[in-house]
């Protein structure tokens, strides 16, 4: 089989290649968008708006504040935050302070918490007030030196600001007592309003996030990604969805979560290189609010599962006609197969595409999508993006690549693929080897370059038994797929 039979499927105007990439961070990425627009919205959160201009600021604040508390660079700063205005103001800070951004989902139990942040050996963390609790009742069996809380209301509206103070706060769980020596996250920003950007050199080749994946054993470890890394997925998505999204103008909705792969070096970092502006779903599974947000914002991309898609379609507010789809041009869609009735009547009611897309943590994002323009053939998880090579290993020996339509462990080859497990370099070793990243998924990859998966990735705490019963695998990653 031709080395990369999928290159001559690609649609008119996607590069074969983006080499060289250019030797830039996020940081620098953003930088560029506020100085051609500084006026411009970064983000929209629930009625209000943050600009280019002041979100520099407060990134530069927020860095010089964390520095205040002791964090040091290539320290780890967890984040336990849903998708907000602090999640990815949180980011940007970490990654001028020089350190690493762990975000980490809020929702994890005490214990699940503990692990994380011995794990990654956090400094500090920054938790929305609901979460602050928990964080306190494990801080002193972890390395973490400083809690900073924030209360989503920070960036809410004035009228919807005091709503939440009435009716939610308490009940909700928002209103604390900040413990002794910790910090509010307004508090460093006023502390810090007029402090230069910490003098940190930040490389593209240092360390900007670990994300949490089940890996080849059972316990969640940190997959270690560089800056240049995100640099290079949100180029290669970019390049990819270039035939119809357009830089500036086209709205990028994060549904997905900002702790995960998806979400964080997905989404959000198309949304930096497209220099759009980042819708922000602080829950995807409150549908009114993803709904409403549609209608009001617009926005032309956004990632999800297909329950989400179906339950969008089938909402009152869509069903009755107040609510139109038809700003979505490109949706993608994971982490489950996606029927064909789904993708068809979700593609007629928005006049855009769906497309399934198939990835790992451990790949950061480096990903196969159906095309944009071209076939989408039914069951497949797309062709392999921009610099992004697939094979088809044999299963049992890791070795050789099998032909067109013959089943085996699918391998990626990139340039952006994770750099390590944070510490475990016998799991890095098991997982990276020879520069191909071994999924532990099978499929096959079809004569015009299409990938089809033969078995998907079982969800957390699914087991499998082969036919006489001997356990083969439990899954505990974070992975996306569908097809199949």
């Amino acid at each position: 089989m031709e080395r990369c039979p999928w290159l001559k499927n690609y649609d008119k105007g996607v590069p074969r290649t983006l080499k060289p990439y250019p030797p830039k961070t996020m940081i620098d990425i953003v930088d560029e968008s506020a100085r051609a627009r500084p006026y411009r919205a970064v983000l929209f959160f629930q009625g209000s708006r943050l600009l280019y201009a002041d979100f520099i600021r407060q990134s530069d604040a927020l860095a010089a504040g964390l520095i205040s508390l002791g964090v040091q660079k290539g320290d780890r700063v967890a984040m336990l935050l849903p998708n907000c205005p602090q999640m990815i103001l949180g980011f940007h800070a970490i990654w001028k302070a020089g350190a690493i951004a762990v975000p980490v989902n809020p929702l994890y139990t005490e214990h699940e918490m503990e692990h994380a942040l011995n794990e990654v050996g956090a400094a500090a963390v920054i938790a929305l007030t609901p979460f602050y609790t928990a964080v306190k009742a494990v801080q002193a069996r972890t390395g973490v030196k400083a809690v900073i809380a924030t209360n989503v209301k920070e960036y809410l509206p004035a009228h919807m600001g005091l709503l939440f103070t009435l009716v939610k706060e308490k009940k909700e769980g928002h209103r604390i007592a900040l413990q002794g020596g910790d910090a509010w996250f307004q508090d460093l920003l006023r502390k810090f309003k007029n402090a230069a950007r910490p003098a940190i050199e930040v490389k593209p080749s240092d360390a900007a996030v670990i994300l949490f994946s089940g890996g080849t054993a059972g316990t969640p470890k940190g997959a270690v990604g560089t800056h240049q890394a995100l640099v290079m997925t949100a180029m290669q998505i970019k390049a990819w969805l270039s035939p119809v999204l357009e830089e500036w103008y086209d709205r990028v909705a994060l549904t997905m979560p900002l702790f995960h792969v998806s979400g964080c070096v997905g989404a959000l970092g198309l949304a930096m290189v497209n220099h759009s502006s980042c819708v922000l779903i602080p829950d995807p599974r409150d549908l009114t609010d993803v709904v409403k947000s549609i209608k009001k914002y617009k926005p032309a991309c956004m990632t999800g599962v297909p329950t989400f898609y179906i339950g969008i379609m089938n909402h009152p507010l869509v069903k009755s006609g107040k609510v139109a789809l038809e700003s979505l041009k490109l949706c993608i869609v994971g982490a489950a197969p996606l029927m064909a009735e789904t993708k068809k009547r979700f593609e007629s009611m928005t006049g855009g595409r769906l497309l399934e897309g198939y990835t790992m943590t451990e790949c950061m994002q480096a990903a196969t999508l159906n095309s944009v323009l071209g076939e989408n053939k039914e069951g497949s998880v797309g062709l392999p993006l921009p610099d992004v090579i697939i094979r088809v290993a044999d299963a049992e020996t890791g070795r050789g690549s099998k032909k067109a339509g013959q089943p085996g462990e699918i391998c990626f080859k990139a340039p952006n693929l994770m750099k390590e497990y944070w510490q475990q370099p016998q799991e890095t070793a098991d997982m990276l080897r020879d520069g191909w990243l071994y999924s532990g998924d099978t499929g096959y990859i079809d004569e015009d370059g299409n990938l089809f998966l033969h078995r998907r990735t079982l969800l957390d705490g699914e087991k499998t038994k082969s036919s006489d019963g001997k356990f083969l695998s439990i899954a505990t990653g974070n992975k996306i797929y569908s097809g199949g």
